[in-house]
Parts: structure tokens; sequence; C-alpha cells
């Protein structure tokens, strides 16, 4: 443990090389991480120069010694959701807020939630991959708000051992508009074979794109509405927002007077495309929706959403 010194680096990436699992390290200094996505920051710090010239790698083992030597915040609040509903908007506006750290959709984390290796190394390293992203590189933080991929809602009971204190979130939609989301643009998990194994694997075959994005679409939202039944979490329509992040979602996430005025500077704006004018697009993708794909979501994926309604209105907000 002595002489390990990490300040200011990030894990952007977990992977198992001869049987020996290893993390790569990125500089972001004292950084704000501000873009949409995990992935988006990375993809800027690595064109620094001093990324190009020297990078970290080590084993998996440093997390937990790093979060031995430095503890990071721990997570206080995990945001789950069905793609494409609105959850980036919620991470986007509490990335306003200087004293939270937003870490949006990270490829480690999704790469040890899904791993094979040993339950208990599992625990230990995810815990020290939170420790990681928590650390305070400009002395202001004071939370740790993470949004995860979309299908590691499957995941959810592993992180619910590992953090039993961080209340949660499942953001939805209607899954039509969902449905003709991915139609447009799919998804890596709308992709057959993408993402590897998941909780959205039903074993059926498909006859076409329409059919697999709706059954993925209603398995995603069964699984969402069954862990909120099972671990108490909070279920957010799109449709709240962003109004819901000045009333029950502030209160879910801790936000002050003031903090709840900051958060719209951006309520405005392109979620996904900071810099561009939100318009709302739910009419337009329920226009364009075929048939077919109105009946398969109607046979996949309708009954969830509908269930998910009515739990919504007795869902309660709670903060750890």
């Amino acid at each position: 443990m002595e002489g390990l010194s990490l300040d200011g680096w990030l894990p952007i990436r977990v992977w198992q090389a001869t049987g020996q699992w290893r993390v790569d390290w990125c500089w972001f200094g004292e950084a704000r991480l501000s873009q949409p996505f995990f992935s988006d920051a990375v993809e800027q710090a690595l064109r620094l120069p001093f990324n190009q010239a020297f990078r970290r790698q080590t084993p998996l083992g440093a997390l937990d010694q790093w979060k031995q030597q430095s503890p990071g915040l721990l997570p206080s609040a995990f945001i789950f959701h069905a793609s494409r509903c609105g959850s980036t908007l919620i991470s986007q506006m509490l990335a306003q807020l200087d004293d939270h750290i937003v870490i949006s959709e990270p490829p480690p984390l999704d790469t040890l939630l899904r791993s094979d290796m040993a339950h208990a190394d599992r625990c230990m390293a995810l815990r020290g991959l939170m420790s990681a992203y928590g650390q305070r590189r400009r002395g202001v933080e004071q939370r740790l708000v993470i949004k995860l991929d979309a299908w590691n809602i499957g995941e959810l009971a592993l992180l619910r051992e590992c953090f039993p204190d961080t209340p949660w979130l499942f953001v939805y939609r209607d899954p039509l508009e969902i449905a003709v989301s991915h139609l447009r643009r799919p998804g890596m998990h709308m992709v057959p074979g993408m993402i590897g194994t998941s909780v959205l694997d039903d074993g059926l075959p498909f006859s076409g794109q329409e059919d697999f994005i709706a059954r993925r679409l209603g398995r995603l939202l069964r699984v969402g509405l069954e862990r909120c039944h099972e671990f108490a979490g909070l279920a957010v329509n799109y449709a709240e927002l962003p109004d819901a992040m000045a009333g029950r979602l502030a209160v879910f996430f801790g936000l002050d007077d003031a903090q709840r005025r900051q958060v719209f500077a951006m309520a405005g704006q392109h979620a996904k495309q900071p810099g561009q004018a939100f318009a709302g697009d739910s009419e337009d993708k329920r226009r364009e929706a075929s048939s077919t794909l109105r009946d398969q979501v109607m046979h996949w994926a309708q009954g969830a959403y509908e269930a998910l309604e009515t739990w919504r209105p007795d869902s309660r907000p709670g903060f750890g």
C-alpha cells in the first residue's frame, strides 16, 4: 500500500488478460465530469498530451489498495433506466452542481457487474471502483451519483449487497416512444449479440428488428418493475421531467433551494447534445410507429409499463 499514488487518476477500463484482471487509468486532474457520458469525458481526457505520453495500468487489487489508502465518497444514488427516457437529463442536471460527482454509464462498472470473477472478489472490486470515482479531486465534492447502463438493472441485487444504504430510482417512458427511438438509432442492447449475455435475454427466436426491440424492452420494464417492488425503488416517468427535479426528485437527491434552481440552468438544452435546444418528440415518435411495432409493443411491453404506472404513485423518495 505504501507508495501508491493515484491522485487525479480515474479507472477507464477493466479487462482480463492471461487470467489476470487489470485496470487502465487515465489522468483527469481536477477536471469536472460534465459530459453526458463517462466515455465522452474519457475521450476528451485522452487527447491531453500527458495522457498520450503516459498511461497507467495496475492489477485489479489496486482498486482496493487505493480505497484503503484514500477512501472516496460512497455512492449517494444510483440511476437505473429503461433507456431513451430522460435519465441523461437527470444526470446532466445534477452535473451542474459543483459538489456532485456524476458518473454516467462507466464501462468498467458494467464489466465488473457482469464478470465471472468470484463473488467476494467482485464485491471488493466494485467497492474499490466506486471509491476511485468518489475521490474528492477538487476538494469540494460531497455526493457521488452513478447512472448505470440500462441492462444493469439485472445486477441491482449485487449493488444493493455492496451498497445497501444507497437509494436508487428507475426511469422509464411510454414503451412505444422508446421503441421508435431504438428503431431510429439502436442502442447497444437493442442489437443482437452486441452486449453479450444479459438479463434482457429470453432465449426465444425473433422475427425481425421490431419484434426483437419490443421483447427486449418488455423484459427491461418487467425486471425494472420487479426490482422496484423487491428493493423499494423510486419509479419516475419521463413525463415528470424536468419539473420533478424541483419536487420529489429534489427530495430524493437531497437538493436545497439553491441547488434546485441551479440544476435548471441546462433544463432547456438537449441532454445528449449540449448546446442544442431540447424539443419534445413524443408525438412525432408515436406517429412514426408502424402498426407492426404498435402490436409488438402492446404484446410485450405495455403490461409492464402500466404496472409501473400503478406502482409509481406509491413509491416514496428517500435519501441515504
